[in-house]
This record gives structure tokens, C-alpha cells and sequence, in this order.
């Protein structure tokens, strides 16, 4: 039998905190690609889409895909960019008929109307459809999974690595579980537990530590005949809502009660692990003096920018890291992204080699992450801020910072843009004429992602927290709304006692 399957992806993780609005422009400026546009850019790719479109071959299904769009992370999502994506999706839906749903989220996006962006998008489908068709969704593990979310998807699969590199395979294992469901063998419900934290104490991160053995106990426990999938999300802590911090979550059918209590194992697991802290977190200052003494004879230095990590809802215009590698006279080094599309557009009317007297960075909010810098330097290159991938994470995807430019200030690249990503691969140096391998120090802004592609040929990483908007300091952020008293805003809290 050929079943109808219909797919989208819609991907956002929201920073409650940032002051940047996520409107539609702000999906343009990554991507939004409709139907066949889609297969094209991302069906053959480490990507959810293609993850499906291997299902369907596999399983000789009918697809529909409607759409893939993703904004980088931001501020909340205005209502008129989510009616904008999620319409298309419910129109298709509610056309139908689908034997089965299938979709591509990140699992912590939130509106500036509704908390749970997610699922209220699967409450809209679920209004279109009914009860009865089968809906799976696949998710980044850094999902604060709501309640909703679960009542309302059957399947729910969050990839399994940070650096996420399973984006297909998750999808594909999601895809597997949606051909059971809807031929009928299966009748798979998604359970969920939690704890009061704003998320796992390390993020989730899965090339080192206690998520490796969690994971393996995962993978054990979904050999019962029962279970189909158990999903550890370690959370999103830049957001401020209820439903927030690390889940397991069992997808299975069955007796209820050992799901749960192997989920709640888990948890307690994270709970328990909840001060065991994997990075040192270091000030910019004492990042600065490892940089300027640092022997590159064995590779380079790569420091990592913890707290303006893009990749979380950060500017990208922290200048307190910049700043001290500066004044420690740290040369033969590169350092990026400097989001300032300002200061970018000035630069247009230069020409290669010109000296140029510019304020860089800082702009968005100085109170996070330094102010604005004056700084002379000499103008490297130009381009449009196109680049493709070609490691572990984006390879073969092409994506933008939008008008871009170098400028070489006392021997340190400076990659100025315009729209705001985090370094995870090394054509996001490449492509602008900076060879990464040749340099002595590499200060990027990323959490985890940038291990994937800079790591391998790190002679040592160092991690910062530059007091940035996704600063570890929780306490300067104004939470609001999550629940209390919660780890760690409320560090003496003891399991069981958050009301």
C-alpha cells in the first residue's frame, strides 16, 4: 500500500531576552524554500528533509512537502512570520487526505503571542486532521519539549548529537516509526518527565561525558518491543517559559509505567549531574593572556566565544573578547563573526588595501558584551557573504552572512557581516580569503557546534564567557516566567520541592 505522507520544516529557536524581533526577513535571510525548491537545496543534504525523502523511497511513499524555513536564533517570533509559514502547512493539512504527518522542528520556539510556537503549530494541524492521522516530528535536542507538544505529536524523535550531525538519520529513524504507525502495527504515544533546571548542566553535549552513557542506556531500552524511541533533550536556558529545561522522552505504546520510570532514571541522572561542569568558562581576560603566550607549532588555539554564540540568540556583536586579544597584542589571528551590517556598508565604498578608522561592534547592547571599538585597520576583502559548507554540519548547504568584509587590524582578520550566524565550519572563514589552518589563533563565536569542523585541527580549545547575551550568569537575565525555584537561579534547590 502507498501512503500520502505530508512534510515541512519549521525551525526556530527562540532567545527570549535578545531585543532582535524574528520577522519574516529574518527567515528570508537563512532560508524559506517552497515544495520542489526545497528537495533541490536540502533533499540530498545532512538534513531532516532528506532524512524523509530516504523514507519515502524506502517505504515507497506519497510525499507533499510544503515548505522549509528556518530564521536564525532570535528574539520571539512576530505572529505575522509564523501565520506567513505555518498557514501553507494547515491549508495542506486540512486539503489532505494524509495517512501521516511528518515534520522537521527545532522544539523551542516561542511567539510573541503564544509560548509554545511548536505546538501551537500542531494544535492548528491537529484541528485540520483530526485525532486519528499519525503525527511524527523530529527535534534538536536543545527543545524545551511542552506538554502540548507531546499530547499532540505520536512520534516524537530529537537528534542524538551535539555537535548535531544526525539531522538525516533522525529523520530517517522518525520516518520508520511513521510507516509502522500507519500501517497499522503500532500504536505509539510520547511520554515525557522533567526536572527543574534551565537545561542540562553541559547543553547536551555528546562528544564527551555523561550524555554518552545516558545515550547508550537509550539505545538499550528501545530494544523492548514497546519502545521506539527515547529522546534526552537537554533544553534551551535563553528562553523564558514554563515548559523549559532538560525532558526524556519515551515514544511507545504499552503499559506506561516502566517508560516512565526509565525516563525518570534519566532525569534523575541529569539532576543528580546537575554542578558537573565539562568546560572552564574562562574571562577574557585570562583568555587573552593563554593567546599571547600560545605556541602554534602543533596547530592553532581555537577560542570559542561561549556567550555570544549566535547559535543561541547572541548578537554577534560582542567586542569584551576582541578587545583583550587586542590589547594583549595577540597577532597571526582571526576572529569572527563581527556582526555589523553598519559598519559593512561603509566599508562598501572602500577599496582593497585602504586604511581604514572605523567603530565596530557593540552596537546592539552595549550592557552585554562591551561597547562599540575604535579601531584602524586595513580593508582585506569585500564580498556578498555567500559561502557553502563542507563539514560535518552544513556540508553542501549554501547559506549567507549577507555583505561582508574583512578588515586586518594588528595582525588579527576581522570577518565583518551582516546577518548574524555562528562559526561551524571552515568555509566560514575559507570563503572570505581567511585560511584558518595558517592562523596561530582562532576566536569564533559558537557553544559546541564549531567542534564538528575547527577541533580536529585545534592544537587546544579554550571556552569564553565574555559576558555576552547567552553569558552562564543567568542571574543578569529578568526570568520571569519559568517556574521556581529552579536550578540555577535557585542553586539550593532540592529535587521535588519547585512548586
Amino acid at each position: 500500500m502507498t501512503f500520502r505522507v505530508l512534510t515541512a520544516e519549521l525551525s526556530h529557536e527562540t532567545n527570549t531576552f535578545s531585543r532582535t524581533v524574528t520577522d519574516a526577513q529574518c527567515f528570508k535571510d537563512r532560508y524559506v524554500l517552497m515544495g520542489d525548491a526545497a528537495f533541490s537545496a536540502r533533499g540530498d543534504a545532512n538534513t531532516e528533509l532528506a532524512g524523509f525523502v530516504d523514507a519515502g523511497k524506502a517505504y515507497d511513499w506519497q510525499i507533499e512537502h510544503v515548505l522549509s524555513a528556518a530564521a536564525g536564533p532570535s528574539g520571539k517570533v512576530e505572529q505575522a512570520a509564523f501565520e506567513w509559514l505555518c498557514d501553507p502547512i494547515v491549508a495542506a493539512a486540512k486539503r489532505g487526505p494524509f495517512d501521516g504527518i511528518l515534520l522537521g522542528l527545532h522544539g523551542a520556539m516561542v511567539l510573541d503571542f503564544c509560548e509554545d510556537g511548536d505546538g501551537e503549530m500542531l494544535r492548528r494541524i491537529r484541528d485540520s486532521v483530526g485525532s486519528e492521522i499519525p503525527i511524527a516530528i523530529t527535534l534538536d535536542p536543545h527543545a524545551n519539549v511542552s506538554r502540548q507538544m507531546c499530547s499532540l505529536a505520536d512520534i516524537v524523535v530529537s537528534f542524538r548529537t551535539y555537535p548535531h550531525i544526525d539531522m538525516r538519520e533522525t529523520a530517517r529513524r522518525a520516518g520508520a516509526i511513521l510507516q509502522r504507525t500507519m500501517a497499522g502495527e503500532i500504536t505509539p504515544r510520547t511520554l515525557r518527565v522533567g526536572r527543574p533546571m534551565l537545561e542540562e548542566t553541559n547543553g547536551g553535549r555528546t562528544d564527551v561525558g555523561p550524555m554518552l552513557p545516558r545515550l547508550v542506556a537509550a539505545e538499550d531500552y528501545e530494544s523492548r518491543e514497546d519502545v521506539f524511541a527515547v529522546s534526552i533533550n537537554a533544553g534551551f536556558a535563553s528562553t523564558d517559559v514554563v515548559d523549559i529545561g532538560p525532558t526524556v522522552l519515551v515514544t511507545g505504546q504499552g503499559n506506561p509505567s516502566p517508560h516512565i520510570a526509565f525516563a525518570d532514571m534519566l532525569a534523575d541522572d541529569i539532576w543528580a549531574r546537575r554542578r558537573e561542569t565539562l568546560n572552564d568558562y574562562l574571562t577574557v581576560e585570562a583568555t587573552a593572556v593563554i593567546a599571547a603566550s600560545f605556541d602554534p607549532c602543533d596547530g592553532p588555539l581555537v577560542i570559542a566565544d561561549y556567550a555570544d554564540n549566535p547559535g543561541a540568540g547572541g548578537y554577534g556583536d560582542s567586542t569584551a573578547l576582541l578587545k583583550a586579544l587586542l590589547e594583549a597584542g595577540v597577532g597571526n589571528a582571526c576572529f569572527g563573526p563581527m556582526v555589523d551590517g553598519e559598519t559593512v556598508q561603509a566599508l562598501q565604498r572602500r577599496q582593497i588595501g585602504d586604511k581604514a578608522s572605523l567603530s565596530l561592534g557593540g552596537k546592539t547592547d552595549p550592557d552585554f558584551g562591551g561597547g562599540p571599538l575604535a579601531l584602524d585597520g586595513e580593508l582585506i576583502s569585500l564580498s556578498d557573504g555567500l559561502y557553502v559548507g563542507d563539514g560535518p554540519i552544513l556540508g553542501g548547504l549554501q547559506r549567507s552572512f549577507g555583505p561582508s568584509a574583512v578588515l586586518r587590524v594588528d595582525g588579527i582578520d576581522i570577518l565583518i557581516v551582516t546577518i548574524v550566524n555562528q562559526i561551524l565550519d571552515l568555509q566560514q572563514f575559507k570563503a572570505f580569503g581567511i585560511d584558518p589552518a595558517q592562523k596561530g589563533v582562532i576566536a569564533l563565536k559558537s557553544m559546541q557546534h564549531f567542534r564538528a569542523a575547527f577541533e580536529p585541527m585545534a592544537a587546544q580549545v579554550v571556552v569564553c564567557d565574555s559576558g555576552a547575551l547567552c553569558t552562564l550568569h543567568y542571574e543578569r537575565l529578568p526570568y520571569r516566567h519559568v517556574p521556581r525555584p529552579i536550578f540555577p537561579l535557585d542553586p539550593d534547590t532540592a529535587w521535588g520541592e519547585q512548586s
